[in-house]
């Protein structure tokens, strides 16, 4: 260990050298990065004046209420359409047009009424019957049913028939049914009189009415997600909450019982997956013979309802296979693993004493969730009024031929217009919502500028809980006497020093990260594009680099995680903190290995357990499994959205609470590679490490030693070398910790023995040269080493007579020593006389 210190490869940089004046993160620090923090807050404000725009131009009940030809909303409260909630269509079969999926709108008068029409009536019959009350309120305002039909029909006042029709989604649209044999009916009727002299079959209306819920479906399924969170909001709240309290009674308990509790959430994650196979097993085999259970999920589809698929057998095998297999790796990592989780684990204990010192940090993370929940709605609400600020765009429609047939039209000047005159037939209707102005030719800019700006701020929050919880817990461990220098109010002090030094690194770091992650977003968005494309080539080249991003993604937090423990503890800027961060990584790659990996993987499992609690109990709850709460849950369309949204919000809740583990871990493995560097254990250089946290990582050698696999010779220096470095004393402490020390190192020399091939009378021989060689150079040893001397003399002396009396071989020690002598030309020196033994 020590000669990593000493001769590090020089390509890393080279170490640091001590400074008896660094008693942790620095004081007197100055802005860094200032250029980044100017443009991060000019982002902000053009963030700000993109939402004021949106806000002005936008209306979000567009994408609630549905629209007449006027661009009316149908149903909204305080207008005259206030008792008129349905759409109603004039002629359904135009919405099978191509122009209806070009334009996202059916071609025909559209009219906000109170109900649907319930039966199939013609504008002819209607007049012979003396229907005009009825029909009258599927017309036009201000209809005159004195003219005659053709008259009416040619106005475009009232539609030529109606048909039994049923709202969805507050659409009326044709109440479609089949009969036996597969024949289709609307109203019972198999065809119809349009009124116009012509007739047609409800197979026609079919395929009309599937084209417009092509369209209305997307936003059908948006409603009733949002009518499910109006139904749960309270109960999914409840949800999260109790996912808070479980993550709150875990860390606290993570805090007192650390290595209890690891060893208990291990067992409880591997039980509550196994719980998981055996309740898919438990539904797969429930469903054997059931109707419709054999389907496949590819002969079903893409449904909108999810719950159909957990009617079939096949989602519950793939479920119970999926589980299986996430059970098997985590227990084949256990098992491969099981070594370095006991580093890990001790680790996570000493993180646990930091934070017993520092308790504050443990609610930090509402800090965060609630600047994130801020940004979150920021970018929500700018989302939803830059989609809703198109203008009302009217166009002509036509049956016949005309030239100005989709050219945008004015409906308030339409009648008196030439178009009109040229031709009779066309129509001014409402077509979209769009927009020809600047503002609406750049709006796919806004949007994205809206995503862009959400990612840096969302990265910005993230970055400053990270700089705030490493600066606390560097002042925890950079404290020569815990806790008496540790600082009155660690957190915020780290979040001052940062907000007012650091904006800059900070708003440097989070937006080369979002940079990366809108390159990502593009590609997904590139991929969407090129589904239906044949390009073989293309598809694998973005799936490429698809691929590298993620991985750059990954790379980027994993720097910027350490750059920010850096800036926090050094207060330089951000290329320079993450330069520093890998360079002392790199001179200790090997603990990181060790110790890096291990310990997020123990912290995941964590967070899987509260995730997988909080969700069979939300997935019981919701779907009405519980009989005692049975009445008191919601009736939901799909029950999978409160439980998908209480699973999600647990883990990020889980997530948030953990990671102020992981930030601990990190910046003690960091500040233990600086102290390392910096000292080296003397009384004029102390090191600033606790005891344990000392014993924890000098383990994490001896792991990679056990797999490494060198030969003999390179492994019993390597064995010396640990001594060495471990017979080293740590900071003087008046409790004793030293004395200990020093006896825990002479009792693990004994306990190593390992045999040579070598004569007893040669071991002896050379045992008795490494004493001679010990003696001349203890007077160069501290004062510290000198007062062990004697027990150190007492143990060797005994080694003396195991050695002759059970002929055993010489220690690791001896050994090293041995060999050092067969390559020296040199013979060794003689014993001083003046050896404090004599």
């Amino acid at each position: 260990m020590e000669m990593e210190e000493k001769n590090p490869d020089p390509k890393y940089g080279e170490t640091r050298k001590f400074d008896p004046s660094f008693k942790g993160p620095i004081q007197n620090r100055g802005c860094t990065d200032i250029l980044c923090c100017i443009l991060f807050i000019l982002a902000l404000l053009g963030y700000f004046a993109v939402g004021i725009l949106a806000w002005s131009q936008g209306d979000p009940r567009k994408v609630i209420y549905p629209t007449d030809s006027r661009g009316q909303f149908c149903g909204q409260a305080g207008t005259p359409l206030e008792n008129k909630p349905f759409l109603f269509y004039f002629n359904i079969l135009k919405c099978a047009s191509p122009l209806m999926l070009l334009e996202l709108q059916c071609p025909t008068t559209q009219l906000c009424v109170e109900k649907c029409p319930d039966k199939h009536l013609t504008l002819i019959k209607a007049k012979l019957m003396g229907e005009h009350e009825y029909y009258k309120q599927f017309c036009k305002e201000g209809v005159d049913f004195s003219k005659s039909p053709p008259e009416i029909l040619r106005d475009g006042s009232c539609p030529a028939m109606l048909m039994p029709s049923k709202p969805f989604t507050r659409r009326c649209l044709p109440a479609l049914g089949t009969m036996k044999g597969g024949v289709v009916v609307v109203g019972n009727e198999t065809s119809f009189d349009t009124g116009e002299g012509t007739s047609i079959n409800a197979t026609d209306v079919l395929e009309a009415s599937k084209k417009s819920n092509a369209v209305v479906e997307a936003r059908q399924v948006a409603m009733r997600i949002f009518e499910d969170y109006t139904q749960s909001w309270h109960w999914i709240l409840l949800g999260l909450v109790l996912a808070m309290l479980v993550s709150l009674i875990f860390i606290v308990l993570l805090r007192f019982l650390a290595g209890v509790m690891v060893w208990v959430m291990i067992i409880l994650v591997i039980l509550v997956i196994g719980y998981g196979i055996f309740h898919c097993y438990m539904e797969f085999a429930s469903l054997h013979g059931e109707p419709g259970a054999d389907v496949t999920i590819r002969d079903l589809g893409l449904q909108t309802d999810f719950s159909v698929y957990l009617q079939i057998r096949q989602t519950w095998l793939a479920f119970m296979i999926i589980l299986c297999i996430v059970e098997f790796v985590i227990i084949l990592l256990l098992i491969f693993l099981r070594k370095r989780l006991l580093i890990a684990i001790a680790l996570i204990k000493e993180a646990s004493r930091a934070i017993g010192h520092v308790m504050s940090a443990l609610f930090y993370p509402l800090l965060t969730f609630v600047l994130l929940a801020v940004v979150i709605a920021y970018w929500a609400i700018t989302a939803v009024f830059l989609s809703t600020s198109n203008e009302q765009i009217y166009k002509v429609f036509n049956n016949s031929e005309c030239e100005y047939a989709r050219d945008t039209c004015d409906p308030k000047t339409f009648n008196s217009s030439n178009i009109s005159m040229q031709c009779p037939d066309a129509e001014c209707l409402f077509a979209f919502y769009g927009g020809e102005t600047l503002y609406h030719k750049y709006l796919i800019l806004f949007q994205f500028y809206n995503l862009f700006l959400f990612f840096w701020c969302a990265n910005f929050v993230t970055a400053l809980g990270q700089v705030t919880l490493s600066g606390a817990f560097a002042s925890y461990y950079w404290a020569f006497k815990k806790p008496e220098h540790i600082p009155a109010y660690p957190i915020f002090s780290s979040l001052g020093r940062a907000l007012r030094y650091h904006t800059g690194s900070l708003a440097f770091g989070s937006l080369i990260l979002s940079i990366v992650q809108a390159i990502r977003v593009i590609l997904e968005y590139l991929d969407h594009k090129l589904k239906g494309a044949e390009n073989k080539c293309a598809k694998f080249m973005l799936s490429c680099m698809k691929c590298c991003f993620w991985c750059l993604e990954k790379c980027i937090k994993f720097l910027n995680r350490n750059a920010y423990i850096m800036i926090a503890i050094y207060g330089k800027s951000f290329c320079t903190s993450a330069k520093d961060a890998f360079f002392l990584l790199m001179r200790n790659i090997v603990r990181v290995a060790v110790l890096d990996k291990v310990t997020d993987f123990l912290l995941f499992l964590g967070k899987l357990l509260i995730v997988g609690i909080v969700g069979i109990f939300s997935f019981f709850f919701f779907s009405g499994r519980i009989k005692a709460v049975e009445d008191a849950a919601p009736s939901l369309n799909y029950y999978w959205v409160p439980i998908l949204t209480v699973v999600v919000g647990s883990y990020l809740i889980a997530h948030g609470f953990f990671s102020v583990y992981a930030m601990c871990v990190d910046t003690l493995f960091l500040c233990f590679c600086e102290d390392l560097e910096r000292n080296d254990g003397s009384p004029d250089r102390p090191y600033f490490m606790s005891l344990e946290l000392h014993e924890i990582l000098s383990k994490t050698k001896k792991v990679e030693e056990e797999t490494d696999g060198a030969e003999q010779l390179e492994s019993a220096k390597s064995v010396d070398e640990v001594k060495c470095e471990e017979e080293t004393p740590l900071q003087q402490q008046p409790d004793g910790e030293i004395q200990l020390k020093q006896q825990s190192v002479l009792q693990q020399a004994n306990e190593e023995e390992q045999p040579l091939k070598a004569d007893a009378d040669n071991a002896i021989e050379e045992s008795k040269v490494v004493q001679n060689d010990l003696q001349a150079n203890a007077i160069e040893q501290t004062p510290e080493v000198a007062q062990i001397k004697e027990p150190e003399e007492k143990q060797e002396v005994k080694t003396e007579e195991k050695t002759e009396a059970a002929n055993p071989e010489p220690t690791d020690e001896v050994k090293a020593e041995a060999v050092v002598e067969k390559n020296d030309e040199e013979p060794k020196p003689e014993a001083d006389a003046t050896s404090p033994k004599e």
